[in-house]
């Protein structure tokens, strides 16, 4: 649950504080003394800003990490029972030991151990606690025998399922000549701190904070085929242990010191509820929108905005860029019964909720690409209420694109990605001081768009007045109606004059009715003019425009009202706006305006193709969320698809809801189509990608639609050059 990043970063600060040799400093860092005493069992102790994984290191000396082995109760059944459905035990024996790509025992290192008051084994690293994935600490219980990384951020090492998972699965992967490149890494080989080295520590900590439940009566080859079968779990590592490759010349930073970001955030979700007894079992559709946050105590008022911010560190030849966010978000929800039986729960039925994460680390990749894994906050809603929820969010690998900075003191004007993290609501009961986990209240199954565009104080939204746009845009509407639930895409072109848009639109709508019947109708249009206007923030200091924008129908919203549409944001020069359409005439959802331009299509390229597909059938519902997928310019008029895509589907009849699949399917040639201004499409057979490209060719906005036997699929994807 701890994040070295995090402390990383704190150390580099102090690095500029002078304090001495910043490799003494960092490797300090990970070996404070830990005073907390006392073990936590993650089931007894929920906590918002945190993540799922607990941590059992009290009472620790420098050097030491204590061992928590948890095994499925197949195994055993008379273990503390904890979270994931597992059981804690005291091992029989405990081995550390070096080991390569065939997962060899090749020697201890120098280590310690003892038993603590509690029972469990304590390790000390005589030499400084591990970083690489060179060493091992195994576990064995009967005859069940778990392995996990001894390098983990948390100093309560957890040897279970998920850490032999890890061992198993990305070890054995490399070749010699990567494996030892890595060593390198965690040595700095070549004289200069190599930060890829603290990925390990990353991802032996974030695999636990996984919400996946082992089944009961599993042994740990059950649980083994489990994870396997999780394509987000297995996705999630497959990925970390690519990105851990890198060496330390990718370790680049942003420009500027620091650049904060408007946050626009679309999360479409595909959940099995169990919260209301009468619609146990039914699958539930889900839509989150970012929103600002009004906070009020004795002291005043204050306001939250979505955003993200980015943080470069450039100190003793470290190079570091930190990230962070803080989304507050509201959730609308369908829930779909056998029976074809509809029910909406609104935003009024939820309390406001927020997406965020602590600064962590991350490489910026030839100034194109942000990779992390990233480990996302739980939350609390309904303190003091009778029904207390805790939200789970599972880990990601982002991997976002950022735009060339236009000069050494600003950072890139937008950072987008497309990730999907699964989830829990769980019911939580207050005993003491503390809040005790209860039952599952929700499965979630989330895909989520993000934009974040730089904010500039002084913005003048005068400066969109006479420019041309192509817009697009992916609505969702529910209702208790004849068309419960209905999905609006569609594309345009704004001109903006005096703060007036004047648009051309064609839409596409997917909905099913009452019956559970799907219907497309492909002819809608809008050519109704709308007002664009600032949107002032209320910042600690002052009222200033920083890029945020009203859009309305008719007249401008105030600074702090709702607007008809939806709150968005422009980057500072105005070439891209993107808007969380909310309660609007299309639904919730998300819209995104990039200037035309008179540049030519790119002709050639990979771009990573990411975002999120919504498929209905007569007795299924389908999330489709493109996983770092693959969209390559063969040249001006051909191009090809490589599928990747995690998939989560609800039987209406059998009220089921699978699990996310892997599907990595046969590449898809695609002709490809220029329409003038900016503006491509992609085709083959019933499969069409239309949308545009900016004038910098490294971005393609698209909607995404296609038919499959009865399944009309709908959504919204982004493709980013690669380096």
């Amino acid at each position: 649950m701890r994040f070295t990043f995090g402390i990383l970063l704190c150390s580099t600060l102090l690095l500029t504080a002078g304090c001495g040799s910043g490799e003494d400093a960092l490797e300090g860092a990970s070996t404070q003394p830990n005073d907390f005493a006392g073990s936590k069992n993650p089931v007894d102790d929920f906590s918002s800003g945190s993540t799922g994984d607990s941590t059992n290191a009290g009472g620790l000396e420098t050097n030491e990490v204590r061992i928590t082995m948890e095994v499925p109760d197949g195994v055993s059944s008379t273990g503390e029972p904890t979270r994931r459905n597992l059981r804690i035990v005291q091992p029989d024996r405990v081995s550390v030991y070096y080991t390569n790509t065939a997962l060899q025992t090749l020697g201890e290192p120098p280590i310690s151990t003892r038993t603590d008051s509690e029972g469990f084994t304590i390790i000390e690293f005589t030499e400084g606690l591990p970083l690489g994935p060179d060493v091992i600490i195994e576990a064995v219980y009967g005859n069940t025998r778990m392995r996990a990384l001894a390098a983990d951020a948390d100093r309560d090492v957890k040897v279970n399922p998920f850490s032999e998972y890890l061992v198993r699965n990305t070890l054995s992967n490399y070749t010699p000549g990567e494996f030892q490149a890595i060593l390198d890494c965690v040595a700095d080989a070549n004289g200069e701190l190599c930060l890829n080295k603290y990925v390990w520590s990353t991802l032996a900590d974030q695999v636990h904070d996984f919400e996946i439940d082992i089944p009961s009566g599993a042994d740990l080859q059950d649980a083994l085929a489990l994870l396997a079968a999780r394509g987000d779990f297995a996705r999630y590592v497959s990925a970390m242990a690519d990105y851990a490759v890198l060496d330390e010349s990718s370790s680049g930073k942003i420009s500027a010191s620091s650049a904060d970001y408007n946050s626009v955030f679309l999360g479409i979700e595909l959940d099995q509820t169990f919260l209301e007894p009468s619609l146990v079992d039914s699958g539930q559709w889900g839509v989150r929108t970012a929103q600002e946050e009004v906070l009020e105590d004795a002291n005043g008022t204050g306001y939250v905005y979505p955003a993200l911010t980015l943080t470069s560190f450039d100190a003793f030849n470290i190079r570091v860029t930190s990230l962070a966010n803080d989304i507050p978000y509201d959730r609308e929800a369908l829930i779909h019964q056998d029976g074809n039986n509809f029910f909406v729960r609104g935003s009024e039925d939820w309390e406001r909720n927020t997406h965020s994460s602590s600064p962590g680390a991350a490489t910026l990749l030839e100034d194109t690409r942000l990779l992390a894994g990233r480990a996302l906050f739980q939350s609390i809603t309904g303190r003091g209420s009778s029904k207390i929820i805790g939200w789970t969010r599972n880990p990601y690998y982002l991997n976002a694109f950022t735009s060339l900075p236009v000069d050494e003191t600003t950072g890139p004007d937008r950072v987008i990605s497309g990730y999907f993290s699964a989830g829990k609501a769980i019911e939580l009961e207050a005993e003491g001081d503390q809040l005790r986990r209860l039952g599952t209240l929700e499965d979630q199954y989330l895909s989520v768009l993000e934009i974040n565009l730089l904010r500039k104080e002084g913005f003048d939204s005068s400066s969109l007045n006479g420019r041309n746009y192509n817009i697009l845009y992916l609505a969702t509407r529910f209702s208790d109606g004849a068309s419960p639930m209905a999905i609006e895409t569609g594309l345009g072109q704004w001109q903006i004059d005096s703060g007036t848009v004047n648009q051309s639109q064609t839409f596409t709508t997917v909905q099913r009715g009452n019956a559970g019947g799907v219907a497309t109708d492909n002819t809608g249009t809008r050519t109704d003019d709308w007002t664009l206007s600032s949107r002032t923030s209320r910042l600690s200091t002052k009222d200033e425009d920083i890029g945020r924008l009203n859009l309305d129908i008719t007249t401008a919203s105030g600074d702090f009202e709702q607007p008809d549409i939806g709150i968005g944001a422009s980057t500072p020069d105005g070439t891209l706006m993107a808007f969380n359409l909310d309660d609007s005439p299309m639904g919730d959802g998300l819209l995104i305006a990039a200037e035309q331009t008179v540049a030519s299509a790119p002709s050639t390229g990979q771009f990573r193709l990411q975002g999120v597909a919504l498929g209905l059938a007569p007795d299924t519902n389908r999330l489709r969320h493109f996983d770092n997928a693959l969209l390559t310019i063969d040249s001006s008029t051909t191009a090809t698809f490589s599928p990747i895509s995690l998939t989560s589907s609800h039987s209406v009849s059998n009220e089921t809801v699978t699990t996310p699949e892997l599907h990595e399917d046969p590449d898809i040639a695609l002709t490809y189509t220029q329409t003038g201004d900016g503006r491509v499409r992609f085709s083959a057979g019933n499969l069409e990608l239309e949308g545009f490209h900016t004038g910098s060719q490294d971005q393609f906005f698209l909607r995404f639609r296609t038919t499959e036997a009865s399944e009309e699929q709908v959504g919204l994807v982004i493709a980013t050059r690669l380096p």
